[in-house]
């Protein structure tokens, strides 16, 4: 059974991207749209160079042009894009070489059938306060994401994770991915602590649900080994 992703946003330091990597995050992500948290290709490059084997490289993208895309993703070193503007499932096909993300923001209006269009390897579902362009980190009513984790979406969730929710919306969805980035930062930098605190709690409740499963089986298991050894 696979334990829940763990990507970190807002790179912009090798200091940071070590500290989250040391954390026990899976994956990096670097944001190139306009925001506060925007780092430059080079630098980007600079830190992606020094990363140790098996951490995803994520860019983050809003609207961009997608000749600018792949000149980005292939001179950073790139594994996955996530995109988090108007782009169309047109759009989204343009990067066979690269995983591919799409970010919604969660509303009753999003449909799984909308969802459904965009054949991207995973959806990340975030929270955007009304009337501001860009992703949020407050908390949004976690049941608008049911109907996607039924139907077994590879499911993204973003937006105001934090250690006393954390737990439940685990239990209810059931993520494949979490996209820490407002939660575990401290003056608009990544918070070593902080950051820790989620994995652990994360990491337990992997634990949990593994050592749930093995219980399951253990009796059945239990009886064809006795059977195997009377046979």
């Amino acid at each position: 059974m696979s334990h829940v992703r763990v990507k970190v946003s807002g790179i912009r330091t090798l200091k940071s991207a070590l500290a989250a990597v040391q954390a026990g995050v899976d994956a990096l992500g670097f944001v190139f749209a306009a925001s506060s948290r925007r780092v430059s290709p080079e630098k980007a490059a600079a830190i992606i160079k020094e990363l140790p084997p098996f951490i995803g490289r994520v860019g983050v993208f809003k609207d961009e042009e997608a000749e600018q895309v792949k000149e980005i993703a292939a001179f950073c070193g790139l594994d996955t894009l996530q995109f988090h503007g108007e782009e169309t499932e047109e759009y989204c096909c343009l990067f066979p070489s690269y995983k591919v993300i799409k970010a919604f923001p969660i509303s009753p209006d999003l449909s799984v059938a909308r969802c459904r269009q965009y054949r991207c390897s995973a959806i990340l579902l975030q929270n955007r306060p009304p009337g501001k362009k860009g992703s949020g980190s407050l908390v949004f009513d976690w049941r608008l994401a049911l109907p996607f984790s039924i139907e077994r979406f590879p499911l993204v969730l973003a937006g105001g994770l934090n250690r006393d929710n954390l737990t439940g919306v685990l239990r209810v969805l059931k993520p494949y991915g979490l996209d820490l980035t407002g939660s575990v930062e401290r003056d608009g930098l990544i918070d070593q602590e902080l950051l820790r605190g989620l994995v652990t709690q994360i990491r337990r409740w992997d634990y949990q649900k593994l050592s749930r499963v093995n219980f399951a089986f253990a009796p059945e298991q239990y009886h064809h080994s006795g059977a195997a050894a009377r046979g």
